[in-house]
């Protein structure tokens, strides 16, 4: 770590995330020994982990729900990136013995039918160049004690992307994004209920502030690109020998076994 005050150096951090994910050791928060550490040089660091993370499928909106930003001590949206490896299929298990710290959330995941990028995108925009939405559910595990972070560590840690599983895709026409209700279910138990407005007031406008967020780094949005929306309720602990389901009316249901 550099000097105190000063930018800390990206491909350190990165080096060190990287290896607590390996060890399946979480680390403390990086912003506790470097006051330098801000939201610029965190998305650095995340980009940095870009580079040797393989194929990207997509990209993943965190901190869109009051849930989530209450849950974790954080503020505003934050995103990240999503690659092939952190996919799994329908019906295949979650293996937990590989994480941290796992955590369970139902998301709205929007697939792209057409590119689409630019700093002024809207959420109708959105919906045009969206193919489908499906159910989802993220699977978190932050690589920081106790999901204890600050908006830039979370950003760095690729904001605590692990695993996610994606139902079949509808097609939104005739679809209120904003009212369909989402229930998330532990064990056959409801432990939280929300709706799709709990995403920034609607679905598509958290879509649309991450295209105008990509816009910053001339990037956006590509036809086939899988977008998970955000966290509708706040995200549950999962462990070996739990199911886990998410359900989106009208849109369908996802469930996710732990081994």
């Amino acid at each position: 770590m550099s000097a105190e005050g000063t930018v800390p150096d990206v491909d350190e951090l990165a080096r060190r995330l990287t290896k607590a994910t390996a060890d399946r050791t979480s680390i403390g928060r990086i912003s506790d020994e470097a006051p330098g550490f801000d939201l610029a040089t965190s998305y650095a660091v995340q980009r940095r982990l870009r580079q040797s993370a393989g194929p990207q499928v997509g990209w993943k909106l965190g901190l869109t729900s009051r849930a989530k930003q209450v849950q974790v001590g954080v503020d505003e949206p934050i995103h990240g990136f999503l690659t092939g490896a952190h996919a799994l299929d329908l019906g295949q298990p979650l293996d937990t013995s590989v994480l941290i710290q796992p955590r369970c959330e139902p998301e709205l995941v929007f697939v792209m039918g057409s590119d689409i990028s630019g700093s002024h995108i809207t959420a109708a925009d959105v919906l045009g160049a969206t193919s489908g939405v499906a159910v989802g559910i993220e699977v978190l595990d932050s690589r920081f004690h106790d999901y204890r972070f600050t908006t830039p560590d979370v950003v760095a840690d690729n904001t605590s992307a692990a695993r996610f599983v994606v139902g079949a895709p509808v097609a939104v026409g005739g679809i209120d994004l904003r009212l369909v209700g989402v229930v998330l279910e532990k064990n056959g138990e409801v432990v939280a209920t929300a709706s799709g407005a709990a995403s920034m007031g609607h679905p598509a406008a958290a879509v649309a502030w991450l295209v105008r967020a990509l816009a910053e780094d001339d990037e956006g949005l590509r036809r086939g690109d899988i977008v998970l929306s955000g966290g509708l309720t706040a995200a549950t602990p999962v462990a070996a020998g739990d199911v886990v389901v998410a359900t989106v009316d009208r849109i369908g249901t996802v469930s996710l076994a732990c081994r």
